[in-house]
């Protein structure tokens, strides 16, 4: 049986972090959202993008999960730094001082990273610093989003918004807990080079990553 460690009133409902066992789980206005007991796949949405990158790259991370994304960041000799962006206080204390912190050896203290605490969203629309890699976890992909807004980052429109945030030749990484068909054709109308990376999962269909570049 979960048991239930904190409930907090966040920016898409209610957030839960429960404990199942050995691992932890965070739960999203009811919907399960992610959990410490793999990682490959968030792993690899940094990896690969980080492997094709030149030394002292810069990247963004578009969601702290559970740190495993951040985590693989910092132990990859091609990132110099790493930028952050989460909007819900409570997975920021639950990493930085809370249980989830443990799972990925206090990351968020390492002084190459930049904790931006937003909307996603917001914050492409308001800058213009650009980046080497942007990495995009923070829904369960394209077609199951955490809200309206989020959605609209998977459209040709919300690309755009992406891909001005990147240098010349950078790298856009999309992790997803499902496959879309409709996604891979939008990035492959628009860029240059396209990956689709299934990794298998214990239960159920493979996780996707996708990288692309122009």
């Amino acid at each position: 049986m979960a048991e239930v460690i904190d409930r907090v009133d966040g920016e898409c409902g209610e957030l839960v972090l429960r404990r199942c066992g050995a691992d932890l789980e965070v739960i999203a206005d009811g919907m399960f959202l992610m959990d410490t007991r793999d990682g490959r796949s968030e792993r690899l949405l940094v990896t690969a993008a980080a492997d094709l990158l030149e030394p002292e790259a810069s990247m963004v991370i578009g969601g702290l999960g559970v740190g495993f994304s951040l985590r693989a960041a910092l132990e990859h000799p091609a990132i110099g730094d790493v930028v952050v962006v989460e909007r819900e206080s409570a997975v920021v204390d639950w990493n930085r001082t809370g249980p989830l912190r443990e799972v990925h050896g206090d990351a968020l203290a390492d002084e190459r990273v930049r904790l931006v605490h937003d909307d996603l969203v917001h914050w492409l629309s308001h800058g213009a610093e650009r980046f080497d890699a942007l990495c995009l976890d923070i829904d369960n992909g394209p077609e199951w989003t955490l809200g309206e807004g989020n959605a609209a980052l998977y459209d040709a429109q919300g690309l755009d918004l992406l891909t001005a945030r990147l240098r010349e030749g950078g790298l856009l990484a999309v992790w997803s807990a499902h496959a879309s068909e409709a996604f891979t054709r939008t990035l492959r109308e628009r860029f240059d080079e396209v990956r689709v990376l299934d990794v298998p999962v214990p239960r159920g269909e493979p996780d996707v990553v996708w990288l692309a570049r122009r």
